[in-house]
């Protein structure tokens, strides 16, 4: 089976920026040959009040699903989500000092970007279960 090159960034949550504990709670993922932007979301409430009791998970919840709906392209998502698929990504993973950020880009090959998505969110978000 042919694999392709794809791109992917873990989706963090700095509760507290000054802090800079952080929380995995998604990856996005890339791949310009297949055609593909995809996201995998997984939020844990009780691991972001273990890093902050006072974090607003509703509101880090809409700011998940904000990444979302550029990856998406949704017309609610603004002037981001009408850019093309590998802008989206390049815009998504830039850096930035807001309680959603994401991590270094990295690289792999893979004949499946959407199952790529799922076993990376397992791998890297997901706690892990004996």
């Amino acid at each position: 089976m042919k694999r392709d090159t794809f791109e992917y960034a873990v989706l963090r949550v700095v509760p507290r920026v000054e802090r800079g504990e952080f929380l995995n709670a998604g990856v996005i993922v890339y791949s310009r040959q297949r055609d593909y932007l995809g996201v995998r979301l997984h939020l844990d409430p009780e691991r972001l009040r273990a890093l902050d009791p006072t974090a607003d998970a509703e509101a880090i919840a809409g700011a998940l699903q904000a990444v979302a709906d550029v990856c998406a392209a949704d017309g609610a998502s603004g002037a981001a989500g009408r850019e093309a698929m590998g802008s989206r990504f390049r815009w998504l993973t830039a850096p930035r000092s807001t309680v959603v950020q994401t991590g270094p880009v990295h690289t792999g090959l893979t004949a499946d970007p959407e199952a790529e998505a799922d076993r990376l969110l397992r791998l890297l978000v997901l706690p892990v279960t004996e």
